[in-house]
């Protein structure tokens, strides 16, 4: 008679590996599209609108996807890394505009620069694909 039932506890087990692995799959892929949208320039600044330059490859190599087990979401981005200006501040700025505070110029006005948003909505569309067929 067991056999007619699903055993719930097996596949809770399946949908929980599965949702880790598409996730993470997910995270990866919109993490190198941010990395790849930032080019190296020796140039101060990129225009508004556009992804941030890396002339230092310190925002490149502190972007990092992470699987959120208590959600079961991804969460993906920038983290924070030692600098003299407050980067808590300053990459809120860059992809979204706003002020923060420099270490010449005092305050400033940054123009959005978003690079998270436009990677996130690029891998969006292959979602679905990752999704078919991950349970079996």
């Amino acid at each position: 008679m067991k056999k007619m039932f699903f055993d719930r506890k097996r596949i809770k087990h399946k949908v929980d590996v599965r949702t880790r692995k598409v996730l993470s799959k997910f995270g990866a892929f919109v993490r190198q599209t941010a990395k790849r949208s930032m080019p190296y320039r020796k140039q101060t600044t990129s225009p508004p609108g556009r992804p941030p330059f890396s002339h230092t490859k310190k925002l490149k190599r502190n972007v990092f996807f992470g699987y959120d087990e208590n959600r079961r979401s991804v969460v993906i981005g920038p983290v924070r890394y030692p600098t003299k200006t407050n980067s808590a501040r300053v990459l809120p700025a860059l992809e979204y505009g706003g002020k923060t505070d420099h270490l010449t110029a005092g305050w400033i006005t940054i123009e959005a620069r978003p690079f998270m948003e436009p990677a996130f909505q690029a891998e969006l569309p292959k979602v679905d694909g990752m999704w078919r067929d991950s349970i079996k």
